[in-house]
């Protein structure tokens, strides 16, 4: 495990930032567009010879250490980033279909969503072979197969563990990694995934077996890159070690909770992990579930995620002690923040989440297009978030993560 790590970080400092994250630039009049995000350049070895190819191969000066080198859609001003270290270019804001999609809201909001998102330069939607027990990837398949969308534009993740009540149905056994993802693909109605996250740990299968099986559906076609999802700094990195050990293919990114109330993991442990392996972040629940918003108020409003069956835990932490005094009373000290950036305080908050280091993506989810509309806004906030602004926001919440000695 030492050697492998050793070796990747030697051959990562070999490079500069910006080759790793984002390969070849752009030649003159090139650009990112629309919600693909790519088109870098032309292809490498193309274009003539003799002193003009000579003078074509300038040094460029590095990316600052760390950095995720952004682009900007045109028409959208969506904000692009790599997936990890890796070349895949994402929105900097996903959306994603917990609760939501095949559930909470109807199949027309549904599409009303997915479509603003996708107008507004959304390429990454993030669904689940268990969200309303496989109504959600229905849902968003039936959509994308409506709209007719090019496939070459979006990115589309889907997460395997639970996919139903046989032991066999659920797990990350070759088996199950296997069958639940050619399941996920039916009911998407797609003939690929761009990523399959295994959607936790699994104590009960070999990690060699996870590896093994995950590198059989990319190499079968069935999808592009696989990641993790609330997995530890350790078991991430024994999954690394495994596919370096076996000249697999290791993971990309890891799926974690982040807010203003979750900060350990995303700020201490992924980071770490994205410059010594180049596993990037995609994070969830920028709000909470919605704590971090007026709505609540210490109550739980019959529309609210809250209410829905199956989620009482999330009531029991609204209507808490801790989640109505303590963390509801910081949002509301937030508020002069928000009202001097001319922004609410959802959008704060998730521009907060898409300032840190080594995050690619934080998906969003949202009832309404109303709603993604107000969230898509935190892209305006997020060049507003200077290094005072962000001590100030610190101050207030009194946890930002130290690291242990």
């Amino acid at each position: 495990m030492q050697v492998s790590i050793a070796c990747t970080e030697q051959n990562l400092r070999s490079r500069s930032s910006e080759d790793r994250l984002c390969g070849p630039r752009p030649g003159p009049g090139g650009g990112n567009g629309g919600p693909v995000g790519g088109g870098h350049g032309n292809p490498p070895g193309g274009g003539g010879s003799g002193s003009k190819a000579r003078a074509a191969l300038v040094p460029r000066p590095p990316a600052p250490p760390g950095a995720l080198r952004e682009s900007t859609g045109r028409g959208t001003g969506m904000k692009y980033r790599n997936l990890g270290k890796s070349g895949l270019r994402v929105s900097c804001l996903g959306l994603g279909t917990w609760v939501t999609f095949g559930s909470q809201i109807s199949d027309e909001t549904a599409e009303d969503v997915l479509t603003v998102a996708y107008e507004h330069g959304v390429n990454l939607f993030d669904t689940a072979e268990v969200y309303a027990a496989g109504n959600a990837e229905r849902t968003l398949g039936n959509i994308l197969k409506s709209k007719g969308w090019r496939r070459s534009s979006y990115v589309i993740t889907t997460k395997i563990f639970w996919g139903g009540q046989a032991e066999t149905e659920r797990g990350l056994s070759r088996k199950h990694i296997i069958e639940g993802l050619q399941g996920s693909l039916e009911r998407l109605q797609l003939g690929y995934v761009d990523i399959v996250f295994a959607n936790r740990s699994d104590p009960n299968s070999p990690m060699e077996e996870i590896v093994r099986a995950m590198t059989y559906v990319i190499n079968q076609g069935l999808a592009l890159y696989w990641g993790t999802s609330r997995w530890g700094a350790a078991e991430i990195m024994e999954a690394y070690s495994v596919a370096r050990q076996f000249n697999l293919i290791p993971p990309v990114c890891e799926q974690a909770d982040h807010h203003l109330f979750q900060r350990e993991k995303a700020e201490m442990q992924l980071p770490e992990l994205y410059h010594k392996i180049g596993v990037g972040s995609v994070t969830w629940s920028p709000l909470a579930c919605g704590l971090i918003t007026s709505k609540y108020d210490g109550r739980a409003p019959d529309t609210c995620r809250a209410t829905i069956k199956g989620y009482q835990w999330l009531k029991d932490k609204v209507q808490s002690e801790g989640g109505k005094k303590q963390q509801q009373a910081k949002v509301m000290d937030l508020l002069p923040i928000a009202h001097q950036l001319g922004c609410t305080v959802a959008q704060l908050a998730i521009a907060w989440c898409l300032r840190s280091e080594g995050v690619s993506s934080v998906l969003l989810g949202v009832s309404s297009a109303e709603q993604l509309m107000e969230h898509l806004g935190a892209l305006q906030v997020l060049s507003q978030l200077t290094p005072q602004t962000v001590m100030e926001i610190d101050g207030l919440l009194g946890n930002k993560p130290q690291p242990k000695k």
